[in-house]
């Protein structure tokens, strides 16, 4: 597992993801809004929306909001002209990161994302500077609680997976993007219990930080992550897991 996907397991374990519940919510709400208007309103025939829905509901996202954010985007409610943006910049020690965002005010939004990365010793770099470091894949984590570690690796490997791991009370199975629900639909029929599955931008390799650049690196993801208008954040540290543990805290 990824320095950066332990941070983020951590971070959710210990609370650290302190967005109030409306700022959760209106990037739940965007991603629905965005998924229904590329790809239609019926999650059974959009694999994307189908995930943002999921995610949603293990956010306890009420079903009148979820109703309302594929109405937006399938035109049958008003909504915001949002803009799907990814930005590319380096972190402390060249950490390459990718910020994916979702705005309608381009110029506010890169602002921002700027000034973010200038104040925790980063800097916004060109299309195609980072990007190529990163690969789109499914990413699933299963509880290891309760769930036998060869099973679990037998179903999704035979379903289509490329990789699985452990990393303490969590099984991280990694898929082709296009085999992510396939994947799911499978460990789900073995009775697995999937805590979460994304499509993800997956680093190819991985820069070890320690001390101060550690921990300004994990003041920038923080900082990136809470912005309203970034739906998703990749970057390739690795950080000691003490670190990451320190700062959660």
């Amino acid at each position: 597992m990824s320095g950066h996907s332990k941070w983020h397991n951590i971070r959710l374990q210990k609370g650290k993801a302190d967005l109030e519940r409306g700022k959760i919510f209106g990037k739940l709400s965007r991603e629905i809004t965005i998924s229904a208007k590329h790809g239609g309103g019926s999650p059974d025939a959009n694999p994307r929306l189908r995930l943002a829905i999921e995610k949603a509901k293990e956010n306890s996202m009420p079903a009148d909001n979820i109703k309302r954010a594929i109405q937006k985007g399938t035109g049958e409610l008003a909504s915001e002209n949002y803009e799907e943006i990814t930005y590319e910049g380096y972190g402390p020690s060249g950490v390459a990161v990718l910020v994916e965002v979702a705005t309608d005010n381009r110029n506010r939004t890169v602002a921002d994302i700027r000034h973010l990365f200038s104040k925790y010793g980063g800097n916004l770099g060109e299309n195609g500077s980072v990007a190529w470091q990163f690969a789109r894949k499914g990413v699933i984590e299963v509880p290891a609680d309760g769930a036998d570690e060869d099973t679990v690796m037998e179903a999704a490997l035979e379903a289509g997976a490329e990789d699985f791991s452990r990393s303490g009370d969590t099984y991280e199975i990694t898929t082709p993007a296009e085999e992510l629900n396939k994947v799911q639909e499978a460990l789900t029929s073995h009775n697995i219990r999937v805590s979460s599955a994304e499509s993800e931008m997956v680093p190819q390799t991985t820069v070890q930080l320690e001390g101060d650049a550690a921990r300004r690196m994990l003041k920038l993801m923080d900082a990136l992550e809470d912005h309203d208008d970034v739906q998703h954040v990749a970057a390739n540290f690795d950080i000691a897991e003490n670190i990451l543990q320190e700062q959660s805290a």
